[in-house]
């Protein structure tokens, strides 16, 4: 069941691990709080990368996979002090048992996260980028068009246009008047 991974029982307590699932107490500036990385310093990141990843070489990791490892430690920081304000009568021995369960816990969960936060982030700045250079476009092409010498060209051209479109209909209907559909049925012969 998913929930029971969410859950730990410490002394008879049940401490919640997923962050998530405080949320209904949450006021909207700790929701956003949770949800955007950046709210946490980097120094305070930088200290606990060891404690969350031991086993990682921080100089061969790309500064793609730098940036997704230190959100991931940030949402644990974010966790961890989470479960403190819900469960401030936690001694330091619970404590640190609460961040190993959620080490073990959590850690692919909150890296998933935190990578769909940053691929949710990539499509809305280009949606955004998308958005701008439509905008730019269309403004350059309404300047365009209310330029006085562009309004000088652009009427008559379309009087020619317009008075090439009556002659040809004009034309067209007079070629047409001897259509053979409307003959009389008495000259077809079987």
């Amino acid at each position: 069941m998913r929930l029971e991974q969410d859950i730990i029982k410490i002394n008879g307590k049940k401490i919640f691990i997923n962050p998530f699932l405080y949320s209904r107490k949450f006021n909207e500036k700790t929701r956003r709080w949770l949800k955007e990385p950046g709210q946490i310093s980097q120094s305070r990141i930088n200290l606990n990368r060891s404690k969350f990843y031991p086993d990682i070489n921080w100089e061969n990791l790309s500064l793609n996979e730098k940036l997704l490892k230190d959100t991931t430690i940030e949402l644990f920081l974010k966790t961890i002090q989470i479960i403190n304000t819900f469960n401030p009568n936690l001694n330091s021995k619970e404590v640190l048992e609460v961040e190993k369960q959620l080490i073990t816990a959590k850690k692919l969960s909150f890296e998933k996260w935190s990578r769909k936060f940053f691929i949710k982030k990539d499509r809305f700045l280009v949606k955004e980028k998308r958005k701008l250079e439509l905008d730019n476009f269309i403004n350059k092409w309404q300047k365009w068009f209310f330029l006085k010498e562009t309004q000088k060209l652009l009427a008559p051209l379309f009087v020619i246009i317009l008075v090439s479109f009556l002659l040809g209909w004009f034309l067209g209907i007079s070629k047409n008047s001897c259509n053979p559909y409307f003959e009389s049925s008495s000259s077809i012969q079987l």
